[in-house]
C-alpha cells in the first residue's frame, strides 16, 4: 500500500486561523472555514456557488443532492444561506467522511451524508427529486470515467425537476480537450448548458476549474444574470453560452459508456 498516497489530513491555514484545509496526499481538495460557512476559498467552489443563487429566490430551501462531498463545504454553506434544505451527500471515500465528521463541526440534520458511488447512488433516486445537483467527483485528480458520460448525464437530468439545475466542477489543462467533450456530452442530454470560469481558463491559457451548468429546459439558464455574477467574483470571470459555446464546442463528440470503456 502506498500510505503516501492515501494520506488524509485537515490542517489550518496560517493566515486565516478559523480555515481547515482538507489534503489528499498533499493536494488540496476542500477548505472550511469553522467560524463562517458562508466564507468560499477556492475560486471554483464561488462560481458553484453563485449560480446555486440563481436557482431559486434568496433563502429559499432547496432539494440539493452533492455527488463528492470532500469537507463539505458547499452544504454548510447552503444550510447557512438556505437554511432547511434537504441535502443529500454521497461521498465515495469513508475515509474522508470519518476525518470530517470527527474533526469539522456538526451538520444541521437537514444534511444527510451516505458513502456511495455517485453512479449508483444517481441511477437509484426517484425522478424529479432535486431543484440542484452539484457534482466534484474526482480520483487522483480524474473524474471517474463511469460519471462523465451521456448514460450518467441522463439520470442527473431525470433526477432533477424541470427547471432544476446541473452544476459540475471540471478541472483540466490546456487545450481544455476534457471540459469540451463535458460540454459536448451534457448538451447530448440538457437543453441548455453553459461554461462559467476565469477568462484565462476559458481561452485555455492555463490549468485550473471551471464551471459547468446545465438545466433540462431550453434557454432554462439565467445567462445575463449567471455572467454578472462571474464578473463580480474577485477573480473575475466570463460566461460561454450559444454561439461562443459552439466555437468552444467544435469538433468535440459527446461520450457513452461504451465509447469511454474503450
Amino acid at each position: 500500500m502506498n500510505r503516501a498516497a492515501d494520506r488524509l489530513e485537515l490542517v489550518t491555514d496560517p493566515v486565516r486561523r478559523t480555515g481547515r484545509t482538507l489534503l489528499s496526499a498533499g493536494v488540496e481538495q476542500s477548505y472550511v472555514d469553522v467560524e463562517d460557512p458562508r466564507h468560499l476559498h477556492f475560486e471554483y467552489v464561488r462560481r458553484i456557488a453563485a449560480a446555486a443563487e440563481l436557482a431559486a429566490p434568496a433563502g429559499t430551501p432547496l432539494d440539493v443532492l452533492h455527488l463528492g462531498g470532500g469537507a463539505l463545504t458547499l452544504p454548510r454553506w447552503l444550510a447557512a444561506t438556505r437554511p432547511g434544505s434537504a441535502q443529500r451527500v454521497v461521498e465515495r471515500d469513508a475515509a474522508v467522511v470519518e476525518l470530517v465528521a470527527r474533526e469539522l463541526p456538526p451538520l444541521p440534520p437537514e444534511v444527510r451524508v451516505e458513502v456511495a458511488d455517485a453512479r449508483e447512488a444517481i441511477t437509484a433516486t426517484p425522478t424529479a427529486s432535486y431543484d440542484l445537483v452539484i457534482a466534484d467527483i474526482y480520483r487522483a485528480a480524474r473524474m471517474p470515467r463511469h460519471v462523465r458520460t451521456v448514460e450518467f448525464a441522463a439520470q442527473v437530468a431525470r433526477t432533477l425537476r424541470p427547471d432544476g439545475l446541473y452544476l459540475v466542477n471540471v478541472t483540466d489543462l490546456p487545450p481544455l480537450v476534457g471540459t469540451r467533450v463535458q460540454v459536448a456530452t451534457l448538451r447530448a442530454t440538457f437543453g441548455d448548458v453553459c461554461v462559467l470560469g476565469d477568462r484565462r481558463m476559458l481561452r485555455g491559457r492555463r490549468y485550473g476549474n471551471l464551471v459547468l451548468a446545465a438545466t433540462p429546459r431550453p434557454g432554462g439558464l439565467p445567462v445575463g444574470r449567471l455572467a454578472v455574477a462571474a464578473l463580480r467574483d474577485p477573480v473575475p470571470g466570463g460566461l460561454l453560452h450559444a454561439s461562443a459555446l459552439d466555437m468552444f464546442v467544435a469538433g468535440a463528440r459527446p461520450v457513452s459508456d461504451d465509447e469511454d470503456a474503450r
